[in-house]
């Protein structure tokens, strides 16, 4: 699996281009003053700071993982410390998803695995008059997530904890339409695929679905190309970290490759 993974990233590198190689003007504009835009924030810096503390942290939780492909919870003693080094979006990534959401500027923010909040907290910073629902499987992360929103303040975030099989569609049917949507939980195929449908009756040609590892495994990579084939989808744009979609209005259906370091 780490062989395929290296070999697609290699693929994608080769395969992928700068915005200058980008011939829309949508994804030009985009590229060039959202995905390009490295500049360093104010808002950056105190969610970083919480990272640091993450890292440093010790004390051990109980994980309980409903997205390993199988009908039973997998629970395991880890150290939050451990998770926050192998399970956090990079600064960069996260970062990213951040500027996203406020050239989006969503009403709502509807983001699937929580994990430790880092990420959820940069959609809330985007967006401070947003309300930003996230959901986490496991309810001791989940708890850590709700310690980390109080010590940064942010008063914007609705946490939910549970099966997102059965919480999704109940959040989708309460919206009049989704404005941003980041997928990052249960990489599975027919998961991906069903979360991807259920929130199709509700996107606009304002909206922005975000999935996360496409590249994840055989099965990701088919959910993705499924997913860039559907027709109501007319443009994405691959970061191999992960993949946007858009759904504007009378634009031609494009695909795009542009470079991403994480």
């Amino acid at each position: 699996m780490i062989i395929q993974f290296i070999s697609d990233y290699l693929k994608h590198r080769l395969t992928a281009k700068t915005p200058h190689g980008t011939h829309s003007p949508f994804v030009y504009k985009l590229a060039d003053e959202v995905i390009y835009d490295f500049s360093n924030k104010s808002e950056y810096k105190n969610i970083e700071a919480q990272r640091k503390k993450l890292f440093n942290d010790d004390s051990e939780i109980t994980v309980t993982d409903l997205g390993a492909g199988s009908h039973l919870n997998k629970n395991r003693v880890k150290k939050v410390s451990q998770i926050a080094k192998n399970a956090l979006k990079s600064p960069r990534l996260a970062q990213l998803i951040y500027r996203l959401a406020e050239n989006t500027k969503p009403k709502t923010a509807i983001e699937l695995g929580t994990c430790l909040g880092i990420t959820s907290a940069y959609l809330a910073k985007a967006n401070p008059q947003a309300q930003i629902i996230t959901i986490e499987g496991c309810p001791e992360t989940a708890g850590v997530a709700g310690n980390n929103f109080k010590d940064l303040d942010l008063n914007n975030i609705e946490l939910h904890v549970g099966n997102f099989d059965l919480l999704l569609p109940d959040i989708i049917a309460k919206q009049p339409t989704l404005d941003f949507v980041y997928i990052d939980g249960n990489h599975r195929k027919d998961a991906t695929l069903n979360y991807f449908k259920w929130c199709l009756p509700k996107v606009t040609e304002d909206s922005l679905l975000i999935f996360d590892d496409i590249y994840w495994s055989k099965g990701m990579k088919e959910a993705w190309n499924e997913i860039k084939n559907h027709p109501d989808v007319t443009v994405t744009v691959d970061l191999f970290w992960i993949g946007l979609v858009y759904f504007k209005k009378g634009q031609a259906k494009e695909h795009f490759k542009l470079k991403f370091n994480q």
